[in-house]
């Protein structure tokens, strides 16, 4: 007998259940033999059915079903189409002799189902989950720059209809918990338990013999109307327009393809819509950007969690946090107490006074009250998250801390006496993090008695939405102290990436490439607007001029001058860049230090939207540059790209990056690199090393020498290597 994914138990009523459990792998995946088991399944429940009364389709595993196998989908390339189309035609037919079987069938999702898993329970006529749980529902795969080619697409659209299907669930593709999920429509009856569960499904069989999907009905009108529809045409030609807003026209063509999908599906029969789906998806699958999306957010991603740059749980079991010091209530201070109350663990809230350390435990009072408000969080358990929290201006009261974070000024005398102080007071082997984004991290260990328990830790504001925290490993940062610094940012629900210590670190070394390469366009005479587009059509949240003056033009100088008086007593020079020149002239001459001046690039009118400062056109704006061309705006955007790849490999080339996984998550969710590009590394595999090469040393003969690619690209160019 051949080996199957599916097994098959029929009761004494006549209900078959189906259970997926892949004996090969500890999820079920939508390989090799889930595609010739349900193929075979659905043959036998045809040939069988005048015995059966319905079906329950379920799972052995912990998750209901995982999705298609992305190990073979992020090898697909032009050449394999008419295989990719094979695949989805008999994917198609075996859901569609489910849904169309005369018979009951339950979808009874006793775990997790997203993209695939989700799609194969949308072909059953009635979906049963335990509620009150971790298990997650949705079709995110627009995340990985794909569509939901398995018919999820086109049963959602005529399911919900076409703008709550792309407004709700495929246009974002969120992943709900199964309360939100059942209120969207995705789910229609929750359950306590399993065993619940599986009596719900047997119960809905019973009273429902005869159950169709509502599109297989006679007389079926999709929710809300077709575009033929006077009303819903009306408002179609927003759709694509709303669809650039959002995406800023920058390169992603998942959501355009969705949103093409939809209209186009819904106005022809279900198994012509399945056609146009497909189409959609192979077009997708086998283009580049999704290759570059799957990597990142799912092998990368994975990669990182699954603790890929921390050292040996054998040799260092998973440790957990008990209680933090936190010193410094201010923005950052405040936004760590917050993720640390919030996963249960005990914190200390210190500054210089109680009354500023209880402004920072405001701060969590006020998002826990709107969670509350939302509910999204019951009254007492915030009550509780709060009382967590407690304020102090004395250094005494981080005793049985285990850990402490410090979180005060860019200063190395004031961190270095906060180092003093919390090795005073808290416990012998507490882990000292420090929060810099740019001192390096084995000078600030100089101040500490153990400097192999010191540890930067890198926070990005704002702290409870960002989700990338960057550790910094000193030169004599010990593996036990990494691994306590991987598992406490886990364990705060951010995600961790190891770089090892330079000036700068990685992220802030990356992210001043992007800003300042934004200034010398401003130099050079292009337009601010000119400048502000390109990066947001290359991909990036935010334009350089309008972040350079959230961050502070005075900071960056400050910065700037440190880092001179540090080479200075080195024996070396920063290179100049003709973004000072700019920066100072902002300030110096026209008085414009940034956002918090309320005048930078921009202006701060109260009560009123920001708008370009009409002197920076007047005093830097070209004739010449007003109104450029397609292919000058390209390499605008383009440099926005290259400059980023360039220092990232160079942090590769000098040690400060060891991990390909980390260069690529931590510049997509530190510093905003364009997510369609897969990251800094993704970057230059995507453009082609020889390609990538041969354009910087173009840029650098044009732009200056912070272009030029390190002699690591040239060698992996000559050699045929990748990013891996």
């Amino acid at each position: 007998m051949s080996q199957s994914s599916i097994r098959w138990e029929k009761d004494a009523d006549n209900i078959v259940v189906l259970t997926m459990d892949d004996p090969n792998q500890s999820a079920n995946t939508m390989n090799a033999l889930y595609q010739k088991s349900m193929g075979e399944t659905v043959d036998r429940l045809i040939a069988e059915k005048n015995d059966i009364a319905g079906v329950i389709l379920t799972s052995a595993k912990k998750t209901f079903f995982a999705g298609g196998d992305l190990r073979l989908l992020i090898q697909a390339t032009a050449e394999d189409a008419p295989k990719l189309a094979a695949e989805l035609k008999e994917m198609h037919r075996q859901l569609r002799g489910l849904e169309t079987l005369g018979k009951p069938v339950v979808a009874a999702m006793n775990g997790t189902a997203l993209g695939g898993g989700l799609e194969i329970a949308l072909a059953c006529h009635h979906r049963v989950a335990i509620g009150g749980t971790k298990a997650e529902f949705g079709l995110p795969e627009v995340s990985l720059g794909l569509l939901p080619g398995g018919g999820g697409l086109t049963r959602v659209t005529r399911m919900l209809g076409i703008q709550n299907a792309l407004m709700s669930v495929l246009m974002q593709g969120p992943r709900m918990k199964a309360e939100k999920a059942q209120s969207t429509g995705l789910i229609d009856e929750l359950a306590t338990d399993a065993d619940d569960m599986l009596a719900k499904a047997r119960a809905w069989i019973k009273a429902n013999p005869n159950a169709q999907q509502p599109w297989d009905k006679s007389g079926y009108k999709m929710p809300g109307g077709t575009p033929s529809t006077p009303a819903l045409a009306m408002n179609l030609p927003a759709f694509p327009a709303n669809l650039r807003k959002q995406t800023k026209n920058a390169n992603y063509p998942a959501p355009k393809a969705i949103m093409s999908a939809v209209v186009e599906g819904a106005q022809v029969s279900f198994d012509n819509a399945l056609t146009i789906e497909s189409r959609y998806f192979i077009k997708l699958a086998t283009g580049k950007q999704a290759k570059n999306q799957i990597k990142a957010f799912f092998f990368d991603l994975q990669k990182i969690n699954g603790g890929g740059s921390r050292p040996s749980k054998d040799t260092y079991p998973v440790w957990k946090a008990k209680k933090v010091g936190i010193l410094g209530a201010g923005m950052m201070g405040q936004g760590i107490a917050y993720v640390s109350a919030m996963v249960g663990i005990e914190v200390v809230l210190l500054d210089q006074t109680v009354e500023a350390a209880e402004r920072g435990k405001a701060y969590t009072k006020g998002l826990l009250d709107k969670r509350v408000s939302k509910g999204r969080m019951a009254a007492d358990k915030a009550e509780a998250t709060l009382a967590l929290i407690s304020t102090t201006d004395s250094h005494t009261d981080l005793a049985g801390c285990d850990i402490v974070v410090e979180a005060v000024f860019e200063d190395r005398a004031v961190k270095a006496k906060a180092t003093e102080l919390s090795e005073a007071n808290a416990l012998p082997d507490f882990l000292m993090c420090s929060n810099t984004s740019t001192l390096p991290i084995t000078g600030l260990a100089k101040a500490s008695k153990k400097p192999e328990n010191f540890i930067g830790l890198h926070f990005f504001s704002p702290v409870d939405k960002m989700p990338l925290v960057e550790i910094i490993r000193g030169d004599e940062t010990s593996d036990a102290a990494l691994a306590k610094a991987f598992d406490f940012v886990l364990q705060i629900r951010k995600t961790p990436i190891v770089v090892n210590d330079s000036r700068g670190f990685f992220t802030s070394r990356v992210f001043g490439t992007f800003i300042m390469e934004g200034m010398a366009m401003v130099g050079e005479g292009y337009h601010p607007v000119s400048i502000e587009q390109a990066a947001a059509q290359a991909g990036m949240p935010v334009g350089p001029l309008a972040i350079t003056d959230e961050v502070s033009l005075d900071l960056g100088r400050k910065v700037r001058v440190q880092t001179e008086k540090d080479l200075a007593a080195e024996g070396k020079t920063l290179p100049d860049h003709p973004a000072n020149a700019i920066s100072d002239r902002m300030m110096d001459e026209f008085g414009r230090f940034g956002k918090k001046a309320g005048k930078g690039f921009y202006d701060y009118p109260e009560g009123g939207k920001k708008v370009i400062w009409p002197g920076l056109i007047e005093t830097f704006t070209k004739a010449d540059k007003v109104a450029i061309d397609e292919s000058e705006f390209e390499e605008l955007q383009a440099r926005f790209l290259y400059r980023q790849a360039i220092e990232s490999a160079r942090c590769f080339e000098e040690g400060v990056l060891t991990s390909v996984a980390d260069a690529n998550i931590g510049s997509v969710f530190g510093i905003g690199m364009a997510p369609w590009t897969g990251g800094v590394l993704q970057y230059i595999n995507y453009v082609g090393l020889p390609e990538f090469v041969a354009r910087a040393d173009a840029f650098a003969a044009k732009f200056g020498d912070r272009f030029t690619p390190p002699q690591l690209l040239r060698d992996m160019a000559a050699s045929g290597k990748t990013f891996e």
